[in-house]
């Protein structure tokens, strides 16, 4: 079994949250194996909420996290034409427009129990809501948590900003949440028409400068902080799978340059040195607490995301 099999493998063995689950059927959908996405978009709607929200386990107060499997979900309803699925979708894309909690301007907030907007939600929200063809809606929101959490003077992404105080509740450059604005915004540029052709290349900006930001803060060894600008952070693998799913994906789409390539293939060797035995990619922000070095869903995920662009990449026509 090669690494990258492993690597799927110990992704299906894992439990898993909303935003996990979302991730997952991303990258297999990514992939191109629609009957699995189609089985855990089955599970993801036996898991959905009577308010819309899917795949939720346990007590999640997330409000975009369930959406992240929103994508992937539509996929499977239209492949399969599983009448189920196809409830399941349009029951979520009513909690995302019409019930999540959100500011007086219209960004949703991360948390049903918080007037807060997270980095994580750029990557949970807008793809969805475009691969739902309301693509304004969709640039509204990503619009509006970029906007309140992108820092100036770094060209950074901060963690989390609270409305109600008007300040950033987590203020830190927290490296994987740079990484899901990245990919958030790499996937939401593609999902947008061609009548939307300025607004695509306002987000294709913003993924160039912020690798431009972030490319200074690649550790020797290819790895990135878990605080990229703080040292005394520990080493994390996620970041750097992200960072490179985004340039594969976006040097093979034509709008990134491919001189960005070289860096891509450092972070994707540092992250292939982190896959143990089992699979598990090592060294990322880990779950269930995140606040510590380890293994999670979406370090899986990101891995086989990662590969899945750099495969179509090889193959695609010079």
């Amino acid at each position: 079994m090669d690494k990258y099999d492993r690597v799927k493998r110990a992704l299906l063995a894992m439990q898993r949250h909303s935003w996990e689950q979302g991730v997952a059927m991303q990258a297999f959908w990514e992939e191109g194996d629609h009957a699995l996405v189609a089985a855990m978009a089955r599970d993801a709607v036996c898991r959905q909420l009577p308010d819309g929200r899917a795949a939720v386990v346990g007590g999640d107060m997330g409000v975009t996290d369930p959406c992240c499997c929103g994508e992937a979900l539509l996929s499977a309803a239209n492949k399969t034409g599983d009448p189920a699925l196809g409830d399941g979708a349009a029951r979520l894309l009513s909690w995302a427009l019409k019930k999540a909690p959100r500011a007086k301007d219209g960004t949703v907030y991360h948390l049903l129990d918080r007037q807060q907007i997270w980095v994580d939600s750029i990557y949970m929200l807008p793809p969805f809501l475009a691969a739902a063809g309301e693509y304004t809606e969709a640039f509204r929101q990503a619009e509006g948590m970029y906007m309140r959490l992108h820092d100036d003077a770094t060209g950074l992404m901060r963690s989390r900003w609270d409305e109600a105080a008007a300040s950033f509740c987590a203020p830190e450059f927290w490296g994987v949440g740079n990484g899901w604005t990245l990919s958030g915004l790499t996937r939401l540029q593609a999902l947008l028409p061609e009548t939307m052709a300025g607004e695509r290349d306002i987000l294709r900006e913003r993924v160039r400068s912020l690798l431009t930001a972030l490319r200074p803060h690649t550790r020797p060894d290819g790895l990135f902080h878990n605080v990229v600008d703080d040292p005394a952070s520990f080493p994390e693998t996620n970041l750097p799978q992200m960072a490179a799913y985004t340039i594969y994906r976006g040097v093979r789409e034509g709008w990134l340059n491919r001189s960005l390539l070289p860096w891509a293939h450092d972070l994707r060797r540092a992250a292939e040195e982190r896959v143990d035995e089992l699979g598990f990619v090592t060294g990322v922000c880990g779950a269930p607490r995140f606040d510590a070095p380890g293994i999670a869903p979406e370090g899986q995920a990101f891995f086989l995301m990662m590969e899945t662009q750099r495969q179509l990449l090889e193959h695609a026509a010079p």
